[in-house]
C-alpha cells in the first residue's frame, strides 16, 4: 500500500508541475514512448522465451555485463504487478519527459538503473537487506528513481503549501518506508529526488540564450 501510495504522489506532482490542463496540447513523449515498448517488448519475449528470465536478469550470481540493463525490462511480479509496472513508467516518462525534456528523461531514468546499486555500495548497505526493490528484474526502480524527480520539479515550481508538502511528502515517505519496511523503492525515490535537485540547481545557473529581437 505504501509503495503504491508513493507512487500515486509522484504522478500527481508531475500532474502539478506540467499542469493538468494542458496535457491534451502536449506532444507525443517519444522518450516514454521508447521505453515503454521495451518494457512491453520484454515481456513479450518473457512470454514467447522460457529462458529469458535466467538469460537476462541481473542475479549477481550469472555472469552477463548487459544484465543490469536488460533486466531493468523483464518483469517478475505476475499478471498485475508487471501490468502495474508497464502503465507507471508510461505514465511517469510522459509527465518527466513534459517537464524535463525527452535527453534529461532518459539520462535519469538510465541514472536510474545504474546509481542506486552503487550508492548503496558507497553507503555501506550493500552488506544488509537487499536495496534492490526488483528483486533482480523489473523496470519499478527505475520508474520510482525518475518519479521522484516530478517531486522535485513541482516544488522548484509551487508556492502552494497543498502542493509543497506533497512534494516535501515524496523523499519524506521513501525515507520512511526505508527506515520502516527495509522497502526499496522508499530508498531509491529520494536517490532520485536528490539527483534531481543537483540537476535543477545546476541548470538553473547556466546562463540563458539571449532572445533574438523581433524582426
Amino acid at each position: 500500500m505504501t509503495t503504491a501510495a508513493l507512487m500515486v504522489m509522484m504522478v500527481n506532482c508531475g500532474l502539478g508541475a506540467v499542469g493538468r490542463d494542458t496535457l491534451r496540447g502536449r506532444p507525443l513523449p517519444w522518450a516514454a514512448i521508447a521505453l515503454t515498448a521495451l518494457a512491453v517488448a520484454g515481456v513479450l519475449l518473457q512470454l514467447g522465451w522460457s529462458g529469458a528470465m535466467d538469460a537476462l536478469d541481473a542475479d549477481p550470481a550469472k555472469a552477463g555485463w548487459w544484465r543490469e540493463l536488460t533486466s531493468v525490462f523483464m518483469q517478475n511480479g505476475g499478471l498485475l504487478g508487471g501490468l502495474w509496472n508497464l502503465v507507471t513508467l508510461a505514465a511517469v516518462a510522459a509527465l518527466a519527459q513534459w517537464y524535463w525534456g525527452g535527453p534529461l528523461t532518459l539520462g535519469f531514468f538510465l541514472a536510474g538503473i545504474l546509481l542506486p546499486g552503487r550508492i548503496d555500495t558507497l553507503l555501506g548497505f550493500g552488506g544488509g537487506p537487499s536495496t534492490d526493490p526488483r528483486n533482480f528484474a523489473g523496470s519499478s526502480g527505475a520508474t520510482y528513481f525518475l518519479g521522484a524527480t516530478l517531486a522535485l520539479a513541482l516544488l522548484t515550481r509551487t508556492r502552494l503549501p497543498k502542493e509543497l508538502a506533497l512534494a516535501a511528502g515524496v523523499p519524506a515517505l521513501g525515507l520512511a518506508m526505508w527506515l520502516a519496511q527495509q522497502n526499496g523503492h522508499g530508498l531509491v525515490s529520494v536517490y532520485g529526488f536528490a539527483l534531481a535537485a543537483a540537476a535543477w540547481a545546476l541548470r538553473s545557473r547556466l546562463p540563458r540564450p539571449a532572445r533574438r529581437p523581433a524582426a
